[in-house]
């Protein structure tokens, strides 16, 4: 989020609309106005207001009491990602990339004090799933992707984000102690990849490269396979594979 933008020159009022969709996610995908309320932090009779608002202009639908997403919603990153060439130039990468592996691969973004995927592969011959879409969201401090954003990303603000970002126990495996966590992101940053196992999901190793230069990437590309089918000696292959890939969508994300 940007900071340096005086108050007086931002709509709270616009602010406020993004709050309330920024509301409904895979957790909360229907919910009344008391619930988007509590979730918001915005009193009733103001989120009333902004829901029919998004009602009347296709964002939101209402079922009875309770409202959802509309398809609609797809627009506001649509133009993200054909401005950035995500279609006709990104995804065929990330394909490729997933068919010489034979893993599904995904391509993430910082966002804020999270990670948000917007490139999946549609590999069909992957065994696993664990069930990332474009605009799934990942936590920095626990992730494979998160660290390596971290690790390669702004010092300043990974600083903030290893003191300050949520930090929540997922796994009997999550690590807790900031300490360890910002000596994992010094060693990412050494060796230019990143690998986080069962810290996230149980059972799972995680795998990813930076996409872009060391100080000022935005943008990390990984993998999430179970341990089982993702053996230690199997690493440095799959590392240098999402490299290569790494290098030709650079480029492209600018």
């Amino acid at each position: 989020m940007q900071t340096d933008i005086p108050t007086k020159d931002i709509s709270l009022t616009f602010l406020k609309g993004m709050t309330v969709l920024r509301a409904f996610d895979e957790d909360h995908s229907r919910l009344t106005l008391a619930e988007i309320s509590r979730l918001t932090h915005i009193e009733r009779a103001v989120v009333r207001r902004l829901v029919l608002t998004l009602v009347h202009l296709g964002y939101v639908r209402k079922e009875e009491n309770r409202y959802s997403l509309t398809p609609h919603v797809l627009v506001l990153g649509g133009g993200f990602l054909r401005g950035n060439q995500f279609g006709r130039l990104v995804q065929p990468l990330i394909e490729m990339c997933a068919r010489e592996l034979g893993y599904s691969v995904g391509l993430a973004m910082r966002d804020g004090t999270e990670a948000v995927y917007v490139a999946q592969s549609s590999q069909q011959n992957t065994r696993y799933t664990f069930g990332f879409t474009v605009g799934s969201r990942l936590p920095l401090l626990s992730t494979s992707i998160g660290r390596m954003l971290l690790a390669w990303g702004d010092p300043d603000w990974a600083a903030e984000m290893i003191r300050g970002a949520p930090l929540e126990q997922l796994t009997a495996e999550t690590v807790m102690d900031r300490d360890r966590i910002a000596a994992c992101v010094a060693s990412c940053r050494d060796h230019g990849a990143c690998v986080v196992e069962g810290e996230f999901e149980a059972g799972a190793t995680g795998i990813a490269v930076p996409v872009g230069r060391l100080g000022s990437t935005q943008a990390a590309l990984g993998l999430s396979e179970p341990k089982s089918e993702l053996p230690p000696d199997r690493h440095p292959a799959v590392i240098e594979i999402l490299h290569r890939y790494a290098g030709q969508i650079a480029p492209v994300l600018g």
